[in-house]
């Protein structure tokens, strides 16, 4: 170990900190981690399960429950109050020893998730609530000694490497020590007013950690003893368990312009690089090239750290249940669940559609999927859960050559829908107009997120313009068919016609194989809405033009545009009306404010309606919006947006039908 050497201004940011690092290349600054190369098997990855479970999902009522059960008028305090009784005599570190994990078999769940098609996997160390899930010499309450009594880190990197699947862990420590201080409080109000709660006895400040000062609020707390303490926590963890992936729940541990959360990070590479420089030759002719200032493959170390915050390619951002909007030219991950972070039986679980679209988009951008699969407390999986994952198997079995192994393209795809990115941005209502690309061994894979129901799927970044010498295209097939397939190339696009019989009901991948392929720039035309049998005419949430973060999702059973709490967003469509007429034009909206306007506009004409509040975002109420008068046939575009944008507020929108008078 080497003892890291700090600048004046570190010096005193850290006060006299002991950080102890590896020896190696890498030194705690930005300038000497932008000398780290991301590992191909990460980039080659693309999939990886996440088992985001402890003494949290006992009680089966979500994410946050060790905090929220501490802070009156939150859904967690009033659900334990009502189960275990009130916190200042039942607290969490109660709830603790009914984590059992009785059904709990890492074998059998790695078996599943391997055949899932996960190439890493991540168990949770430590969350927010200071309960460590591995073998600790340094904390009582861990799930040795406590709750099931086992190495939970060290069984699931058994079993992960025992399928051959890369194994990461989640460290969640840094937040713990301000995230936990509602544990020391006590009710305001009440029968227990003034009563303080477990957490403000002294005898347990190692689970709740001692009071934070007044000013000490942030999600990284500023107390340097804190610091101290994290940095020993997960120095045990790498040292003990040395991961392939560390994954921390925030930015770089205490800022980025932090010695301590820097230090960790080059602690964690150069650790790599020295165990293997021990085991191989190879390994060890390549760390000392790197040692000589060359940070390149086979010497640069193979371990991928992520957290949720640019990097310039220092390490790999994570991005929370959020996307990129285009390729980023540095591998990056997006981290979501398929329900709630922990087990809550309140909550439906994600479509395996849903799944695999976001998986399929976020390797078009040079993205990975750390995919949280929800356990039960006692460790086992629901049945729907499970088929799900028997059904991204399937999918897998037929479509993994154009994921696995892949690289973006020129262009990350063409889409419909503009969108801004970021975290907390994931429920996007994906169709077959939506066509993604990734490209591996001089083939581009072109991917439709849904079969197109007329069987044809237009690919105009592949056009053939008059006299250019691009897009030579020589073959075409469809990933899961053997037949041939007629397509036709022309200046307006590559036009391939599928097979009557389904090969997915959530993509179709072409293989396309030819010559001087190249991005053909284009304006994506418009879906041309046309009125049905009886005239009726539909403007639905998948087949608008989106501009902003306003997105399909779905709401009391119905697909709704949600999201919408940006005046600047709107949605449109255009409408192709065959004869004159009148129309009535109704839709339903949502809203917890009230009396928000909003306008339609056809054309010329306008309608404007109000939503009024319906108490909850899935109770929708009819709102009229009047008659609409067409005077003659023709395309008419239509556009929703708010009324006055100085005092609009969020509101979800259904379906606009125009009927016929």
């Amino acid at each position: 170990m080497a003892w890291v050497c700090l600048s004046a201004m570190a010096m005193a940011q850290t006060d006299s900190l002991r950080l102890p690092i590896a020896e190696g290349p890498f030194q705690p600054t930005l300038e000497s981690l932008a000398n780290y190369e991301c590992p191909e098997w990460f980039r080659d990855a693309k999939f990886g399960i996440w088992s985001h479970w402890g003494p949290q999902a006992v009680p089966m009522n979500g994410d946050w429950y060790a905090r929220g059960m501490y802070e009156p008028g939150n859904r967690h305090y009033a659900y334990h109050t009502n189960h275990y009784g009130h916190p200042s005599e039942f607290g969490y570190k109660d709830i603790i020893p009914l984590w059992q994990a009785e059904k709990w078999d890492p074998d059998r769940l790695m078996q599943l998730y391997k055949r899932a098609g996960a190439k890493y996997f991540v168990s949770m160390a430590v969350h927010h609530d200071n309960f460590f899930l591995w073998n600790t010499k340094l904390h009582r309450w861990n799930s040795v000694d406590m709750g099931p009594k086992r190495d939970v880190v060290g069984e699931w990197q058994k079993a992960a490497r025992k399928y051959g699947l890369k194994f990461g862990v989640s460290e969640h420590l840094g937040a713990s020590f301000t995230w936990f201080q509602s544990s020391h409080g006590a009710d305001r109000t009440g029968p227990k007013a003034g009563v303080p709660y477990d957490g403000a006895n002294s005898n347990y400040w190692d689970l709740y950690h001692y009071p934070a000062a007044p000013d000490d609020r942030g999600w990284y707390s500023k107390d340097p003893r804190w610091q101290q303490r994290w940095y020993d926590v997960i120095s045990e963890l790498v040292n003990t368990y040395h991961p392939d992936l560390l994954y921390t729940d925030g930015g770089v541990a205490f800022g980025q312009a932090h010695v301590v959360g820097l230090s960790m990070i080059a602690h964690f590479y150069n650790q790599d690089i020295a165990r293997r420089a021990a085991r191989s030759p190879l390994d060890s002719k390549g760390a000392e090239l790197l040692l000589n200032g060359l940070p390149r493959s086979p010497g640069g170390p193979q371990v991928v750290y992520t957290c949720k915050q640019q990097s310039g390619g220092r390490w790999v951002q994570d991005i929370e249940r959020g996307i990129q909007p285009v390729i980023d030219p540095h591998p990056w991950q997006t981290d979501t669940s398929i329900g709630d972070w922990y087990y809550n039986r309140n909550w439906q679980f994600r479509p395996v559609s849903w799944v695999i679209h976001m998986l399929v988009d976020n390797v078009s951008k040079n993205g990975n999927l750390l995919l949280n699969v929800v356990q039960r407390p006692d460790g086992s999986l629901d049945p729907e859960v499970e088929q799900m994952l028997e059904q991204l198997a399937e999918w897998n079995a037929i479509h993994e050559e154009a994921i696995f192994g892949s690289r973006p393209w020129l262009v990350y795809g063409e889409s419909a829908m503009k969108v801004q990115g970021g975290a907390f941005k994931e429920d996007f209502q994906y169709s077959a107009r939506e066509i993604r690309f990734t490209t591996k061994g001089g083939i581009l894979y072109a991917i439709a997120l849904g079969w197109p129901e007329d069987r044809k799927i237009t690919i105009r970044s592949l056009a053939k313009p008059s006299g250019s010498d691009v897009n030579r295209i020589e073959r075409v097939s469809l990933l899961g068919y053997d037949g041939r397939l007629d397509w036709e190339q022309t200046a307006e696009g590559l036009t391939v016609t599928l097979p009557e019989k389904k090969v997915s009901e959530f993509t179709a991948a072409l293989k396309i194989t030819g010559s001087a392929l190249t991005n053909v720039p284009f304006t994506m035309p418009p879906v041309i809405v046309t009125p049905d049998a009886r005239g009726r005419i539909q403007l639905s949430p998948d087949a608008a033009e989106l501009a902003g973060n306003v997105r399909p999702e779905r709401r009391g059973g119905q697909l709704s545009f949600g999201f919408w709490d940006n005046p600047q967003d709107s949605v449109s469509w255009t409408v192709r009306f065959p004869a004159a007429g009148r129309f009535r034009v109704r839709t339903a909206c949502a809203s917890v404010h009230g009396d928000i306007g909003f306008v339609v506009e056809f054309g010329r004409q306008t309608l404007s309606g109000v939503a009024r509040r319906t108490q909850s975002w899935d109770n929708f109420a009819e709102v009229d919006l009047g008659v609409l008068v067409v005077r003659e046939p023709g395309d008419v575009p239509v556009r929703v947006r708010p009324k006055d944008a100085g005092l609009w507020q969020a509101v979800n929108l259904r379906t606009i039908t125009l009927i016929p008078e």
